[in-house]
């Protein structure tokens, strides 16, 4: 099973919070390069004329990359989502006004689709995309606004002060000591069924996906607990396994997209 590492990105409250980053570079650039294996040629195609050439690893970290510009601010609710405990229905009317995850990889789409739409726009949601599904396979992207997803749970990691939300984030995998093209190729091997099976659901039910794993992290760990190689062993893989799984699923997107 591969050693995982999600995406990321996990949830943090629907009414305000700035993550400390989501998935990592590493997890982000593992993300784009697993979907530029299972674009169509269309999608390839296209995506290369609205890039320039870039790939999809090379701009996934985009969407943290703008977060020092005050002319991006807008963005930052759009890196996570919030739900209360046990949510199985996303209410619109609960949703944060200013923007959430959801709402950011549904305006991506749309603009995308959008015949009227020009180059920079394109290039510019096309971006923003890569990292957002990302942030959706990061579990605590999707946590809870109380503890700003995970940020405000107080952790030792292998001796030093940390949070939830960064174990998950980067420090798993950054302490893995692998390259984003070395993450991404020793995902599983998965056979045509189990690939169908990722891909199947809407952008919504891979919310909830995610949404439920984060409750299982949650659960994972005691405020101030000590982690170390024993959370490692048991949690990497997920993450692992989310880094592929978002990256099969930005591709079915993209793919559905630029038909």
């Amino acid at each position: 099973m591969k050693y995982l590492l999600l995406v990321t990105a996990l949830v943090i409250s629907s009414f305000s919070f700035a993550s400390e980053g989501d998935w990592g570079r590493t997890g982000h650039r593992a993300t784009g390069e697993v979907a530029e294996s299972y674009l169509s040629n269309k999608a390839q195609k296209q995506i290369a004329e609205l890039l320039d050439g870039q790939s999809l690893a090379f701009v996934s970290t985009y969407g943290d990359d703008i977060k020092s510009d005050p002319k991006y601010r807008e963005y930052g609710p759009w890196h996570y989502v919030n739900l209360p405990q046990g949510a199985t229905n996303y209410k619109k009317e609960d949703a944060n006004p200013k923007g959430d995850l959801l709402q950011g990889i549904q305006t991506c789409v749309e603009v995308l689709k959008d015949k009227e739409a020009s180059k920079e726009q394109k290039a510019f949601y096309l971006k923003m995309l890569v990292h957002f599904m990302g942030d959706l396979h990061q579990p605590l992207h999707t946590g809870r606004g109380e503890d700003k997803g995970g940020n405000d749970i107080q952790v030792r990691w292998f001796g030093k002060g940390s949070n939830l939300h960064r174990v998950w984030d980067s420090e798993m995998i950054n302490d893995f000591e692998m390259s984003f093209t070395e993450l991404a190729e020793s995902t599983d091997k998965l056979s045509k069924n189990e690939i169908n099976k990722i891909r199947a659901g809407s952008i919504s039910d891979w919310m909830y996906e995610s949404k439920a794993l984060s409750n299982k992290v949650y659960d994972s760990v005691e405020i101030g607990e000590k982690l170390g190689y024993e959370y490692m062993y048991e949690w990497f893989p997920v993450a692992h396994d989310q880094i592929q799984k978002g990256g099969i699923r930005l591709a079915k997107v993209l793919n559905d997209i630029f038909k």
